[in-house]
């Protein structure tokens, strides 16, 4: 049964694990939501949020090596809202972010889709 705070909901999935990012779109579209990407690079992630206006967002911090921070940052200057997955802890991740919801690695595909939820209807 869809998840109700995710149904018609378009979420920007950015995770550079293929098998990761293809379990969580497959498991937000079981849910109601419409995906974005995923997005595996920044780039590719900035050049979404160009040309789309999602609902919410799933965002990988370590994105090859590279922090995603940019991508964060372009989200929550649009007013988007979002989701950290991420096996840092909370040292590594800088203090504009203090507010923003973090799913652990290894992380449960179910939390992150109520996480996600919960941020949308906060």
């Amino acid at each position: 049964m869809a998840n109700p705070r995710l149904k018609s909901c378009c979420i920007l999935v950015v995770e550079d694990e293929y098998l990761l990012a293809d379990e969580l779109a497959t498991e937000l579209e079981d849910e109601g939501a419409t995906v974005l990407g995923p997005a595996p690079t920044i780039e590719q992630a900035l050049a979404l949020l160009e040309s789309h206006a999602p609902d919410g967002a799933v965002l990988d911090l370590n994105l090859g090596g590279e922090p995603a921070f940019p991508i964060a940052d372009a989200l929550i200057e649009r007013g988007v809202p979002l989701i950290f997955t991420t096996g840092y802890d909370n040292g590594a991740i800088p203090e504009r972010f203090a507010g923003v919801p973090k799913c652990e690695k290894p992380i449960s595909v179910a939390r992150v889709t109520a996480a996600l939820g919960k941020a949308i209807h906060a």
